[in-house]
């Protein structure tokens, strides 16, 4: 039976619980790390969405070959760390998005805004606006539920479905989260016990126990100078705490939000498997023994492992996360 350990910690600055994005709360860059810019949007619109409006950046052709769009984690996340897959705007269009409660988009907070299938028609409803046939479809962390409810309703419309950082179930997560808990020094698993109790430790233990959880499977690199100016630059709220504790709840340990019986498993069997692509990190938070599950579950898909990277492979290891993704859209740009 799998030992249950639950986190109270407050994660108000991680970005998405279940699935923290790549930006939240950087570390100082080394000086060594790149300083490379990443690319200035070519085109920005404000979509009108049910409940408000989202902020959409386009960077290459919408026309050349089908475009990526890519989706952000959460919920509450931000789109600025999958700002280092721009490169790929040389061969594609390569679209960008805040969710609505997210980053530059609108931040009315209405709970009634955070239900799935309205992320899902948000996702569409750019599709539409910017005249897009077809596209990729490139989830990360709780994006793969996007994405996955995204194909299994409008597979007209996908070239190929990347789910990356694979969340697509709850009771999965947290089960291994705990697993992965395991691993690290006693200590931290004792305090982080400690902190679900009636008197739990101060509230720094609390939040050391935690970021030692995220340096091992979160993310492993710190920001890189590009990733900060960028996140800067671009401006807008950030992360967004209200919507990731309505949806997530309060620790990467347990869910108590509506996302808490979320289980999208059974649409794997409903999309097109030979266009699907799983794609985690090494010591990503999506456990390769969970992911392995999903592939057989979809008969034809592939599956990948970013060499190095924790759960935020975007910006751990973007050159390789970037070669992956090219030659995978390039085999999948054909109806």
């Amino acid at each position: 039976m799998i030992r249950t350990i639950l986190v109270a910690a407050a994660l108000a600055l991680s970005g998405c619980a279940t699935l923290p994005p790549p930006e939240a709360a950087p570390a100082p860059a080394p000086a060594h790390a790149s300083a490379e810019a990443y690319a200035a949007p070519e085109r920005e619109l404000m979509v009108p969405v049910e409940g408000g409006n989202v902020y959409v950046r386009v960077n290459g052709d919408l026309d050349a070959a089908p475009p990526v769009v890519f989706l952000h984690g959460g919920p509450g996340g931000t789109h600025n760390g999958l700002a280092s897959m721009l490169g790929l705007a040389d061969e594609r269009a390569v679209i960008l998005y805040d969710q609505l409660d997210s980053g530059k988009s609108d931040h009315p907070n209405d709970p009634a805004n955070w239900r799935v299938e309205r992320f899902v028609e948000e996702l569409e409803t750019i599709r539409r606006t910017l005249g897009v046939e077809r596209w990729h479809v490139v989830g990360h962390s709780w994006g793969s539920a996007i994405a996955l409810e995204y194909a299994a309703k409008y597979p007209q419309h996908v070239a190929s479905t990347v789910l990356g950082g694979t969340y697509i179930n709850t009771e999965r997560w947290i089960a291994d989260a705990n697993i992965l808990l395991e691993d690290l020094p006693e200590s931290v698993q004792q305090t982080i016990a400690a902190c679900e109790t009636d008197a739990p430790p101060p509230a720094e233990q609390c939040a050391a126990a935690t970021d030692a959880f995220y340096a091992e499977f979160n993310r492993r690199e710190p920001a890189t100078a590009a990733l900060r100016a960028y996140s800067e630059r671009i401006g807008g709220q950030g992360f967004n705490p209200v919507i990731y504790n309505a949806m997530w709840g309060p620790s990467e340990f347990r869910s108590k939000g509506s996302l808490k019986t979320y289980d999208a498993v059974p649409l794997l069997a409903q999309i097109d498997g030979s266009r699907t692509l799983f794609l985690i990190g090494q010591y990503d938070e999506a456990r390769i023994d969970t992911v392995q599950d999903y592939v057989a579950m979809t008969p034809g898909a592939e599956f990948g492992v970013v060499p190095g990277a924790a759960h935020g492979f975007f910006t751990d290891r973007p050159m390789e996360s970037e070669a992956i993704l090219r030659a995978w859209l390039a085999r999948h740009d054909a109806p």
